[in-house]
């Protein structure tokens, strides 16, 4: 059954400053300040920085970047989050035209700062929005988030008829930086960065050639009910007292369990009746994907027969990995996915609208195509949807700048050659600190 009426009008991705840049020195200099690392940890971070398929560009938070992980403020965590929520709401209602006073719907999400008054509230204040504006606060919804949003407004659309919504994805990284040293929890510090988006939506028929996408299918799938998918991505504090973002080996199988059962639901509303027929036979490898094999999630199915593009979360490289083998992607396909990867990082829920600015810099979006965005986050999620393109898109948008540098024929992080010192023999016996 198709969903009801929801077209995109605009989106806005976030761009950092150039003072914000995380580059290899930046980052070398934030890991050898925490005291609580030795040698191993040192070690251990190498390789997961050399790994991680992030470059040189993405963007710190403004107390990291300036020495205070250790000791953020209430100011660095509204002052974060204010940037790039009005920063990206000041483009989006310039480009649109239309006026915050025309908002019906406001949905703001920010998985780990929930501060009082909401940020919905900081939002309509900004804006002097109208009183009845229906104003939703989410958080602890992960990376998946921002489909979470976009669901939620395409059935307030079933009863808000001829409506505006703005949905607004972002992350508070800056006070959630783990100083610890435990390695499952030190990953989220290699792979998070500071990013997000604000997007704007309506049910209007009347706006529909205004439109540069419409939502056709969306599917939420949530696997919270078993406890090592629920314990897979979770914020905790360690031995030592420091909070972070626990990443555990559970993920991978937590996430191909998720997205098997989601592409249950989802791909027979986008595939034609001869591919069904080989999504019968996946069912044959579902006692591997108890197991864990990434790669039999999207067994025997051929979703290009449904869809054009694949737009996957840029969560990390692994992910991204198991997703084109699952569904035996070619490098083209992933390419959007790993390159706002490298640029960006993982942006957390705002990040998929990177992967699709990315598509639309690079020309590849045509009229009447259709988009699978998938999405994986804590609880655990696997959230996935299909867009129609309305019109041929072209908009560098936050590419801009940067997209004629993509795709990079060679990824190489600058820290094995500048860092692989760390992995020489003698330091074993070298006290660092």
């Amino acid at each position: 059954m198709k969903t009801q009426r929801c077209y995109m009008l605009a989106y806005e991705c976030y761009k950092a400053t150039e003072d914000r840049k995380l580059d290899t020195e930046s980052c070398a200099k934030v890991v050898f300040r925490n005291k609580n690392l030795g040698l191993e940890e040192y070690r251990f971070l190498l390789k997961t920085i050399v790994n991680s398929g992030l470059g040189e560009e993405t963007y710190g938070p403004r107390n990291v970047i300036g020495g205070r992980e250790a000791s953020p403020s209430i100011v660095d965590a509204l002052w974060e989050v204010d940037d790039i929520i009005f920063d990206t709401l000041d483009k989006l209602f310039a480009r649109t035209g239309v006026s915050p006073s025309e908002i019906d719907i406001l949905v703001v999400n920010v998985s780990l700062f929930s501060p009082a008054p909401s940020l919905t509230a900081r939002v309509m204040n900004r804006y002097k929005m109208r009183d009845n504006v229906k104003a939703f606060n989410l958080s602890g919804e992960g990376c998946s988030a921002s489909l979470v949003a976009v669901d939620l407004v395409q059935h307030l659309f079933k009863t808000h008829k001829d409506a505006f919504a703005v949905v607004v994805s972002t992350e508070s990284i800056g006070p959630h930086w783990y100083c610890g040293k435990e390695k499952s929890m030190m990953l989220s510090n290699c792979l998070f960065r500071s990013g997000g988006c604000s997007m704007l939506f309506t049910n209007k028929r009347a706006w529909k050639h205004r439109a540069i996408m419409k939502l056709n299918h969306l599917v939420r799938l949530h696997i919270g009910s078993n406890d090592e998918a629920y314990g897979c991505c979770m914020q905790v504090e360690d031995e030592q007292g420091y909070v972070g973002f626990l990443l555990t080996k559970g993920l991978t199988k937590a996430a191909a369990k998720a997205f098997s059962l989601n592409l249950q639901v989802l791909a027979p509303r986008i595939l034609p009746p001869r591919e069904l027929v080989r999504y019968a036979i996946a069912y044959v490898y579902k006692s591997k994907i108890e197991k864990g094999h990434f790669e039999a999630a999207g067994a025997s199915l051929n979703l290009k027969a449904g869809v054009d593009h694949f737009c996957i979360h840029p969560g990390g490289k692994a992910v991204i990995d198991g997703l084109g083998k699952s569904l035996k992607l070619t490098e083209y396909d992933l390419e959007p996915a790993r390159m706002a990867l490298h640029r960006f990082g993982n942006t957390s829920a705002g990040g998929l609208w990177y992967v699709l600015g990315y598509m639309e810099a690079k020309n590849r979006l045509r009229k009447g195509e259709k988009i699978l965005m998938i999405s994986l986050g804590a609880g655990f999620m696997c959230n996935n949807c299909v867009w129609e393109v309305m019109k041929d898109l072209q908009d560098a948008n936050v590419w801009n700048g940067c997209a004629d540098r993509y795709p990079m024929k060679c990824i190489v992080n600058p820290f094995v050659e500048k860092f692989s010192w760390i992995n020489d023999e003698y330091l074993s016996f070298v006290r660092l600190h």
